[in-house]
């Protein structure tokens, strides 16, 4: 069976000689002026030089991140006591990185433990935490292990707050 013939006027009549609109062609989303060029590459210029600080910031500090896995190291490997003067000889180390020579390698006693307290905007270590770094070269002494916390404690506060002249 077929279906019936459709008739000459089918559907809307009204729609007979109606004409479908054509969409205009598609708007580029690239830029149509030399301004938005200018700022796009002004802006990528500034995102490599933003970059390029933070790249070179994160390899000078590199010292910092080697320092602090030794003390936690050091940390580990103690059992109940802490080699003071291995504290004291990690701390010289950073500082001979951060700072120059001249500067560094004289300092002794309560100079070095003031130098170390110089250098954080709040100074980590307590009166009886500088007396411990201060004879450490002279005693090789071990410290309990409250006590031993705490120097580690102020240790690794100093490698991550000192004020670096190289970072400015």
């Amino acid at each position: 069976m077929s279906a019936p013939p459709v008739p000459e006027a089918f559907g809307n009549y009204a729609l007979g000689d109606f004409v479908e609109l054509v969409a205009p062609a598609a708007i580029s989303w690239w830029p149509q002026t030399i301004g938005w060029l200018w700022l796009g590459v002004a802006l990528g210029i500034v995102a490599v030089h933003l970059g390029w600080r933070y790249l070179r910031r994160w390899y000078r500090n590199r010292y910092r991140r080697e320092a602090a896995a030794r003390l936690l190291r050091l940390a580990g490997s103690a059992e109940g006591t802490v080699a003071v003067a291995d504290i004291n000889r990690l701390l010289k180390l950073a500082a001979l990185v951060a700072f120059s020579r001249e500067l560094v390698a004289r300092l002794s006693g309560q100079e070095w433990v003031d130098f170390l307290n110089r250098q954080c905007a709040t100074p980590p270590f307590a009166p009886e935490q500088g007396r411990l770094l201060a004879l450490a070269a002279y005693t090789g002494g071990n410290t309990d292990a409250p006590g031993g916390r705490q120097l580690l404690a102020a240790s690794l506060a100093w490698l991550r707050e000192h004020r670096n002249p190289l970072d400015d």
